[in-house]
């Protein structure tokens, strides 16, 4: 994957046990650029790419041994 440089500041979300839930970036309160999910036992759960605070490309959830179970891909919506 090209690098790509997000605005935004590095942002990660925690389950209760401490463990990471979700991570990727923020600007200001609204999530952009590339985020990953977690379950619990650290495997991915999810990852997809935020921008203005909407999904857009493709979005991936992951089975348990990470291997692809669903994509889906959104579109912009027009302004």
């Amino acid at each position: 994957m090209a690098s790509t440089k997000s605005k935004g500041t590095s942002h990660v979300v925690y389950y209760k046990d401490g463990s990471v839930w979700a991570r990727g970036r923020m600007d200001g309160k609204v999530p952009t650029g590339y985020w990953e999910w977690f379950r619990k036992d650290g495997t991915r759960m999810g990852a997809g790419t935020f921008e203005n605070g909407e999904k857009v490309g493709t979005w991936t959830r992951y089975d348990k041994n990470g291997k692809a179970e669903k994509v889906t891909t959104f579109k912009k919506r027009p302004k």
